[in-house]
């Protein structure tokens, strides 16, 4: 069996492909999960994989999954946001034709969410409240957990470990500031951890015994071409900001490796982390960012299919290289 740690983005339901990645590894005999960071969409599959590894081991993990995903697709069907009937004869997955879409993003450009719900009402909270046990999860010793979330005032990164965590510690990690209000926690104010770490991988330099570090990749790095139209211009932004803080840690890693390498560091004060990518951005390219507010469950299947299949093919070809070296070479993708 090989120890790895697991480091999943944030992506709206876009996180059914982790979904599938996840349920795919946990079959897996020979894989061991040591750590998991996760921020937003991330934090929430982490949380769910500990509480449900809590409650029945490996079978309990997969189980609790579905059972998050199953209650994302129905609190998801009572939204505006649909797509149109020319959308689903065309197997178009996106919403950018959706009028309650295109309404709901108008809204959110003129006004705050302090604005449009004064309330502070989140559904999406209660949602998480009632499928992951916290008490259960804070007492969690199966795995390490690390969900991010972003401090408002200084702009820096916090990291919750599983003793820290609640729904709130959930909620501030996935709190997008044009949709949410920010979380309260303790005096402070959060927002969504994918602006300065989608996911943080630097706790596991301190906290985990294990090199291996695979990245479950759900925000595509590349576009083929140069986006014109506004709807386009937005979507290639946010895939560039939810991106740059992984490349700069990923950017630390392969030096400090070097420098481990070639002798100029202590091998026994730093390691040589190991990189793994597990993504599917040949068939998630069709999808934009309106797709990640799609939860039809055959939507969220299809994503869990494609994550499945991912981490299998990913399985063959590389797990002979864990332990050993990285699957992915990093100056190439700095590059």
């Amino acid at each position: 069996m090989k120890s790895i740690n697991l480091a999943l983005q944030g992506g709206g339901s876009h996180g059914a492909f982790t979904w599938g990645v996840l349920d795919r590894l946990l079959e897996s005999d020979g894989i061991h999960i040591e750590g998991i960071s996760g921020s937003s969409a991330g934090a929430m599959n982490a949380a769910v994989v500990a509480d449900g590894l809590m409650d029945n081991g490996r079978t309990g993990a997969g189980e609790h999954l579905e059972t998050f995903w199953r209650e994302i697709s129905r609190f998801g069907q009572a939204s505006p946001l649909q797509r149109t009937i020319f959308d689903v004869l065309f197997n178009n997955w996106n919403l950018d034709n959706s009028p309650g879409y295109v309404a709901f993003d108008l809204l959110t450009r003129l006004a705050s969410p302090y604005e449009i719900n004064p309330l502070d009402l989140n559904p999406l909270k209660d949602l998480v409240e009632k499928t992951v046990d916290f008490n259960r999860l804070r007492r969690c010793d199966r795995l390490r957990l690390f969900i991010s979330a972003t401090y408002v005032r200084t702009g820096k990164v916090k990291v919750f470990d599983h003793s820290e965590l609640c729904a709130d510690s959930i909620m501030a990690s996935a709190c997008l500031p044009h949709l949410f209000r920010a979380v309260e926690i303790k005096g402070e104010s959060y927002w969504d951890g994918g602006y300065m770490g989608n996911p943080v991988l630097f706790p596991f330099f301190y906290n985990c015994a294990s090199r291996d570090i695979v990245i479950i990749r759900i925000n595509p790095l590349c576009c083929q071409q140069t986006p014109t139209k506004a709807m386009e211009i937005v979507n290639r932004i946010n895939e560039i900001n939810f991106n740059s803080s992984l490349l700069s840690e990923l950017r630390a890693v392969d030096f400090v490796g070097r420098l481990v390498d070639e002798g100029r560091l202590d091998p026994d004060r730093y390691k040589h982390m190991l990189v793994h990518i597990i993504d599917g951005e040949e068939a998630l390219e069709p999808l934009n960012a309106s797709s990640k507010f799609n939860t039809e469950w055959a939507f969220l299947r299809k994503l869990f299919d494609i994550g499945r299949k991912a981490a299998d093919e990913w399985l063959k070809q590389h797990y002979d290289k864990l332990g050993e070296r990285s699957s992915v070479d990093v100056q190439e993708i700095l590059r």
